[in-house]
C-alpha cells in the first residue's frame, strides 16, 4: 500500500506545467489583472488542460504559475502543505520557497477555505511598502451559488455584487476590517473551476444582500 501511494505521489509531482509558458502565463496574468481592475466580477482564466496533484486545483495551478517565482515566499494551507506531490509541483514549475508561516508569504494558496485562517495572519504591508502584503488564493468557489454581499470602491461603477463561498462564518467581518488597513491589507482571489474573481484591499462591503 505505501509503495503504492509513494508511486503516487512521485507521479503526481511531474505533472505538467503550463504547454506554452510565456503565451499561457500571460493570458492568465490578464484575467488575473482584470480581475482586480474590476473587483468582484467574474474573469475566465486560461487553465491550458493543467493536471496538478490533488489537492491543487487547475485554476489555482494556473494562478500560482502566472504569479510565482523565486523571489515570492508562499504558504500553503495544510491540505496543500501535507502533500509533497503539491509542494514539488510548485518548487519545479515556480521556484517559489514554501513558508511555514502566513505572515512570511507574498501570496497564500487554500484548499479549504471553509477553514481559512484569519486574515489579520498575513503579510498585511507596511506604510512604507504597502505592496508587500499577502495575496490569498482560494480554491472550490461556488460563485452566485452563497448569500451575497455588496461593494464599492475603486473600479467598481456605483457598487457591485458578489457572492461567493464556501468561506468562514465571520470572513466578511474580517474583509470589512481588513479594507479599514488601506492602503495596507491583504488582496484577495477567488478561484473556482476556470473562472476567477478577486476583492482587493481597496474594496469596501457595505451589507449583505436579502
Amino acid at each position: 500500500m505505501d509503495t503504492a501511494i509513494n508511486a503516487s505521489e512521485q507521479s503526481n509531482a511531474l505533472a505538467a506545467g503550463f504547454k506554452d509558458p510565456v503565451h499561457d502565463a500571460q493570458e492568465c496574468f490578464r484575467a488575473i489583472m482584470n480581475a482586480m481592475a474590476r473587483p468582484g466580477t467574474e474573469q475566465s482564466i486560461q487553465e491550458v488542460d493543467l493536471a496538478p496533484p490533488a489537492p491543487l486545483t487547475p485554476t489555482v495551478a494556473a494562478v500560482a504559475l502566472t504569479l510565482l517565482d523565486y523571489d515570492t515566499p508562499v504558504w500553503l494551507d495544510r491540505p496543500l502543505m501535507t502533500s509533497e506531490a503539491v509542494k514539488s509541483f510548485l518548487r519545479f514549475h515556480t521556484g517559489a520557497p514554501i513558508v511555514k508561516e502566513p505572515v512570511e508569504a507574498a501570496f497564500a494558496l487554500v484548499a479549504d477555505p471553509a477553514h481559512l485562517v484569519p486574515l489579520t495572519s498575513f503579510n498585511q504591508g507596511s506604510a512604507e511598502y504597502p505592496d508587500r502584503s499577502t495575496t490569498v488564493v482560494l480554491s472550490l468557489q461556488e460563485f452566485s451559488k452563497h448569500q451575497a454581499v455588496m461593494l464599492e470602491g475603486p473600479g467598481i461603477k456605483d457598487k457591485a455584487s458578489l457572492s461567493t463561498g464556501p468561506l468562514p462564518p465571520v470572513f466578511w467581518d474580517q474583509v470589512s476590517a481588513n479594507n479599514r488597513l488601506f492602503p495596507r491589507g491583504v488582496d484577495l482571489i477567488f478561484s473556482g473551476n476556470g473562472r476567477i474573481c478577486a476583492l482587493p484591499r481597496s474594496s469596501r462591503v457595505l451589507f449583505s444582500e436579502i
